[in-house]
């Protein structure tokens, strides 16, 4: 037997385990299988309640206009502000900078982001295309009749609530995104979903992202009664499986949100009711045309 095996034969040749000094007999692993490193998953599952309450209180408190566009925001007076360590607070910056309200500088840091009309318009057409992608897999993939039960619900509690001027909006709030929700879950991909959620992750491309605008809008009622017969439509066109119907109109849908935020534009009360609205950046105002000289 090779000297440097440090495993003994018995009497029948077999190995047996080596005895350590204790007397136990127990095959010994080393202390690396024992007792493996915890992964930077596992050591992240300590951190989520402070990462999730970075997150949570630095978005809402960038949307309020507590940091100005362009501000640089530094972890040393952030991590108390939040009352999270800073390994949590690097966390939270780096989501809030992939969610788009943040800005990578080239020397490191972050600062605050502004938003141009036409980014909020892209931002929303984007929303569009991918909802219209949405409600043509819906109609194409719904199975049993009952898949539709939480759309036809979603559709019939605005149907009341906008049956009304007096429009009771945080119960439309809620009844919108469930029909929007809904219309993800009968598209039945992940991929998908993904792709939603990065679109819908700054404030301004959200379905229901101008509905408390349009309160200040004299024209509200009617903006909602137009949403309104689109979620109908688009609901009928994904249960007679009309997916090219279907698509169209989701796209359509999303541009209304475009018409409701050229209107937030010219009213400062409703724009003031958008979440995120101190970071637009306001528009320059269009340069006067100077009068022509009269001919002598």
């Amino acid at each position: 037997m090779n000297e440097a095996d440090p495993r003994r034969r018995d009497a029948a040749g077999n190995y047996t385990p080596r005895r350590d000094a204790a007397g136990d007999d127990t095959p010994r692993l080393d202390a690396a299988r024992e007792h493996p490193p915890r992964s930077d998953a596992a050591r992240d599952d300590t951190r989520s309640p402070q990462l999730l309450r970075a997150v949570l209180r630095l978005r809402e408190k960038l949307l309020a206009g507590e940091f100005q566009p362009g501000v640089r925001v530094a972890e040393l007076t952030l991590a108390p502000l939040l009352g999270v360590s800073r390994t949590p607070l690097r966390l939270a910056l780096g989501v809030l900078e992939h969610e788009g309200l943040l800005r990578t500088l080239p020397s490191g840091g972050f600062v605050v982001r502004d938003f141009s009309a036409a980014d909020i318009a892209d931002a929303i057409e984007l929303r569009g295309v991918l909802e219209g992608t949405a409600a043509r897999l819906a109609a194409e993939r719904w199975s049993a009749p009952t898949a539709l039960a939480p759309m036809r619900d979603a559709v019939a509690r605005m149907d009341t609530l906008t049956a009304t001027e007096a429009i009771d909006f945080a119960g439309y709030i809620v009844a919108n995104e469930a029909f929007h929700t809904s219309l993800q879950l009968l598209a039945a991909s992940p991929m998908l979903d993904r792709a939603l959620a990065q679109a819908t992750a700054l404030p301004f491309a959200s379905p229901s992202a101008f509905v408390h605008a349009q309160a200040e809008m004299s024209a509200h009622h009617r903006v909602l009664v137009i949403a309104q017969d689109q979620h109908r439509c688009i609901l009928d066109a994904i249960a007679h499986r009309e997916g090219g119907r279907a698509e169209a109109l989701a796209r359509e849908h999303a541009r209304l949100a475009r018409r409701n935020l050229d209107m937030a534009l010219c009213n400062r009360a409703a724009l003031e009711a958008v979440p995120g609205a101190a970071l637009i950046r306001p528009e320059p105002p269009a340069p006067k045309e100077r009068p022509h000289a009269r001919p002598a």
